[in-house]
């Protein structure tokens, strides 16, 4: 037993280790109980208020006197371990006729032992309910066991040589308290037999299942049937699937297709605190990780909250517990400010947020409480006071129960019944009892009704458009005509009853944040387009309701960013990530990020669903830097990076993940395996919103010709199939969409060329026969995923390539070609000023200076564009004033490309812009407004192409 371990420092006799006692109600059973007894002096206030409050304990004292003086010598855990031991050995040891009155003898002990530490206070309240649970496993276990072996002996199931302690696939769940180790002291056991029929085959695992049948009915009545030495435990089985027309026991291929058909949402909260308990605990555990999907959901599910409200509603009518509190009659357990209040409210944020975060799964309430305290879902004073209160309640229910072993938990209506209760807990003055209790019951209601219930149940009035005009609506019948089609269920939205009565309640919540925006009617297009383009509408309706706050920031992000508005339609999960704690807190590095995706992976088993985590992962991270850019939080160049290191992560944890699948078929990667190399602006550490990644895959099969594996290749064809492999991997259209686009032109001879080089052919080809504009992109390259060792002798060859000697005037001459060549190529884009990309004087023109002077100066791989266009500087070749301006235009064009890439499609058009993207663009920029801003691109980019042309002055016609 974990929590009473004999070994513990608290191991000494009870007599030693008295914190509390109980007083006793009736004084003259008290002294008669102790003096049948033969024990230590100090024991007598324990055992006079124990006997003369509880009939139920003064009873086992009588029966069990010989064993509870032998017992209270040593130290109780090492009582309750022999009681176990002696449990464990009943199905090798004990003939069937004896089995019932071995077991209710290890209980009746059991159950004095475990009150009397639990009044004295010896135990804390988990190693009191722990106990409990450990005698209910032992109990269920030795019970299985010792009727599975009774079939096996008659050959109707397999015996030990076929099936060595595999109790024949047959498993027993603790559901509720005693799956997360919190029996009370009168519980039942909420139990599911469930057999592994993979080990059967299909006649046999028919045969197998009616004589499993037969064994967990004559387990429960083993365990359960009364007699004069009285019961084990009391076995429900109701919380089986469909127990009103399935036997006691099935098939977990059968539960596991009900529970994924039919599963709901109580018994999604059911299955949080499910543990394999006994008979073939592995496959139990197996089976309970496979259904992990059904009781987690991948995103934060609010809806969970209506659907718990409702159980709440239906209990409360059922039992007629949901009137206000008055503590006689008041029931400890479902009445109002009760242990199940706090359970529910526990449970349901678990299911709310535990798919996300597996550190809030924890099956006990405590454990479970503390987890959502320390992940910032629930309050540390919140956290106090209801767990305060829980372990309050739940020793007052012990007490309720101790007195006559009744699974009661309704506080008595006569007040002399109330005074035994108070006196079993040690209490002298009743009526200052009773008015804590009361205090805890009104504050654990008050922390958990808002909730469930967080504000008006009702709809509010339809606003119309007479109403939307006073909101500031400019358009209000466009407004209304909106609002009638959310209404109405012609989205797909609002199609359910659920998700317009929901709409019903958020509506002027929803107006009230719209109107707020600097064009209310622009905001409400946006969002509009949001709330349209989402296929269901429950989940997010409810994630409103319940965070209010999110529809001010939702309504801002609309009205600024088209692009997210549907972006968020289309990929609604990522408004999880909103409510995470570190939000708005800045990025981690790469490498954080790889770890924290790659555990996201490890979490999956399927290939496919690590591709579809990964690209989830990638929506909600990119959201996050999105949002924080629109909000101010981080800055343009802040956000380059973020976008950049999301995509580095996703190479580095994928790499592996790819290179395990391939070799499946085809072995390890031979020698050292393969690099990536990226370039363009992800190699430059400054994507944006909708970059794609240019890469170059290089490999190094140290010497190995072929791979070994079932299916063995050559290296070069090794790796170029796995290059393929992997551009599927992160390119591919799954369920979740692409995770990035991939371009690999920038590979050695381009689309000519092999789309896996290996190291030494790419190190001959820079040497030898690589143009100027791929030695400029080589400028911007860095590997980013692979072995590390492999990666360090990339980037030094990448080095080595940018140090070659070189021809000054041919590699000037070159890159004005090739500047030349693109200006003309976009024509009339070189005189937009919002075409940062493309204008002259933009970052192209820009990017063209700082490469080739790299390459001039022959230094290696520059520390980013400005470093390159500083050195220049510092050599000669740039005027101070001019590398000023190159580098300040390329930093107001980036903030530009930056805010335009995450709010809009398309190129901007100033037209185009909201007020809210106006006020962003100027906040980000320090520009008065958008005429000035555009004002500013005119002025910094004729600077910039003022610099270019003289150091790339564009090339003389050609003759002829």
């Amino acid at each position: 037993m974990t929590a009473t371990s004999p070994s513990a420092p608290t191991a000494r006799p009870l007599a030693d280790r008295i914190r509390r006692l109980p007083r006793a109600h009736d004084p003259r059973r008290g002294a008669e109980a102790w003096a049948a007894l033969d024990l230590d002096p100090a024991l007598r206030p324990l055992i006079e208020g124990a006997a003369g409050s509880s009939p139920y304990l003064q009873g086992l004292m009588r029966a069990e006197g010989a064993w509870l003086s032998r017992a209270l010598a040593a130290p109780p855990e090492q009582a309750m371990a022999e009681i176990l031991d002696q449990v464990r050995a009943m199905p090798a040891t004990v003939e069937r006729p004896d089995r019932g009155p071995w077991l209710r003898r290890a209980k009746r002990r059991a159950a004095l032992l475990i009150a009397l530490c639990d009044l004295a206070g010896a135990w804390s309240l988990e190693e009191t309910t722990g106990a409990l649970s450990d005698l209910a496993d032992a109990a269920v276990d030795a019970a299985l066991r010792a009727l599975v072996a009774d079939e096996a002996a008659r050959g109707r199931l397999p015996g030990p040589d076929e099936d060595p302690g595999g109790c024949a696939g047959l498993t027993a769940l603790a559901m509720g308290k005693g799956g997360a180790r919190e029996l009370n002291y009168s519980s039942d056991i909420d139990l599911i037999f469930l057999f592994d029929e993979s080990r059967y085959g299909a006649r046999d695992a028919l045969e197998a299942r009616a004589r499993l049948i037969k064994v967990c009915q004559q387990a429960t009545r083993l365990l359960s049937q009364p007699t004069g030495e009285g019961y084990v435990f009391r076995v429900d089985l109701r919380l089986r699937p469909d127990p009103s027309t399935t036997p006691v026991c099935v098939s977990m291929g059968m539960a596991e297709q009900y529970y994924e058909s039919l599963g709901r949402t109580w018994e999604r909260a059911a299955y949080i605190k499910a543990r394999a308990a006994a008979g073939d605990v592995a496959a139990g555990e197996a089976f309970l990780r496979r259904l992990t999907p059904f009781i987690w959901r991948k995103h934060l599910d609010y809806a969970a909250i209506g659907d718990a409200q409702g159980i709440r509603e239906r209990i409360r009518a059922h039992r007629g517990v949901g009137g206000p509190i008055r503590l006689p009659g008041h029931d400890m357990k479902l009445g109002r400010g009760g242990i199940r209040e706090i359970e529910f409210f526990v449970q349901t944020r678990q299911l709310i947020c535990g798919g996300r975060d597996p550190s809030l799964r924890a099956r006990a309430t405590r454990k479970a409480l503390a987890a959502l305290t320390e992940a910032g879902w629930v309050g540390e004073d919140e956290r106090a006071a209801l767990d305060a209160a829980y372990v309050a309640h739940r020793e007052v229910e012990h007490r309720l129960q101790m007195i006559e072993d009744a699974q009661t938990h309704v506080m008595p209506v006569s007040t002399e019944a109330r005074a035994r209760v108070a006196a079993l807990c040690g209490r002298e003055d009743q009526a200052a009892w009773e008015a804590e209790i009361m205090a805890r019951l009104e504050t654990v209601d008050r922390l958990t009704e808002p909730f469930f219930t967080p504000g008006p149940r009702q709809a509010a009035p339809a606003a119309d458009a007479e109403a939307l005009a006073a909101m500031g609506f400019a358009r209000p019948d466009a407004a209304e005509a909106t609002l009638m089609r959310w209404r109405d269920g012609e989205i797909p939205a609002t199609r359910s009853a659920r998700a317009r009565e929901l709409l019903g309640r958020l509506e002027p919540l929803i107006l009230r944040s719209l109107s707020r925006a600097a064009q209310a009617d622009e905001a409400l297009a946006h969002f509009d387009r949001f709330l349209s383009g989402l296929p269901a509408g429950v989940q997010i309706l409810s994630l409103f309701e319940s965070n209010p706050a999110l529809l001010d920031l939702i309504a801002q992000l609309c009205a600024a960013a088209p692009r997210l508005a549907e972006h968020l339609g289309r990929n609604a999960q990522v408004l999880d990530a909103l409510l995470d704690r570190d939000f708005f807190e800045p990025l981690p590095a790469a490498d954080a990020l790889r770890k924290d995706l790659a555990a996201a992976l490890a979490a999956e088993q399927d290939y496919e669903r690590k591709l579809d985590r990964a690209r989830r992962w990638r929506k909600e991270a990119a959201f996050r830097v999105g949002v924080q850019l629109l909000r101010g939080l981080a800055d343009p160049a802040e956000a380059a990076r973020g976008f950049s290191a999301i995509a580095e992560a996703c190479l580095q944890a994928l790499l592996p993940e790819v290179e395990a699948e391939f070799a499946r078929r085809h072995g390890p990667p031979p020698g050292r395996g393969a690099a990536i190399l990226a370039m363009g602006k992800l190699g430059s550490a400054e994507m944006t919103a909708g970059s794609d990644l240019d890469l170059i895959l290089l490999y190094d099969a140290a010497g190995q010709e072929t791979s070994e594996g079932p299916r063995p290749l050559a290296a070069s064809a090794y790796f170029s199939r796995f290059a393929q492999a992997l551009i599927s991997a992160v390119s591919a259209k799954t369920a979740e969409g692409a995770l990035y686009e991939i371009d690999m032109r920038l590979r050695p001879s381009g689309r000519q060329g092999m789309v896996a080089t290996s190291l030494a052919g790419f190190e001959d080809y820079q040497r030898a026969k690589a143009w100027t504009w791929e030695h400029m992109a080589l400028t911007c390259a860095r590997a980013v995923a692979g072995r590390a060792d492999l990666m360090a002798d990339v980037d030094e060859a990448v080095a080595r390539a940018l140090s070659l000697p070189r021809d000054e005037a041919a590699i000037l001459a070159d890159a004005a070609r090739m500047r030349a060549r693109v200006a003309a190529a976009h024509g009339a884009r070189r005189a937009d000023p919002w075409d940062v990309k493309h204008a002259a004087g933009g970052l192209m023109d820009i990017d063209f200076v700082a490469q080739a002077g790299a390459l001039i100066l022959g230094r290696g791989r520059p520390a980013g564009a400005e470093a390159a266009i500083a050195a220049l500087a510092e050599a000669g070749r740039l005027g101070a004033d001019e590398a000023e301006a190159l580098i300040a235009a390329r930093r107001l064009q980036s903030a530009v490309q930056q805010l335009t890439r995450v709010a809009l499609d398309g190129d901007p058009r100033p037209e185009a812009f909201g007020a809210e993207l106006r006020g962003v663009l100027c906040r980000a920029t320090g520009a008065a407004d958008v005429a000035a801003l555009e004002a500013r691109l005119a002025e910094a980019q004729a600077r910039a192409a003022a610099a270019a042309d003289r150091f790339l002055p564009a090339p003389a016609p050609e003759a002829g």
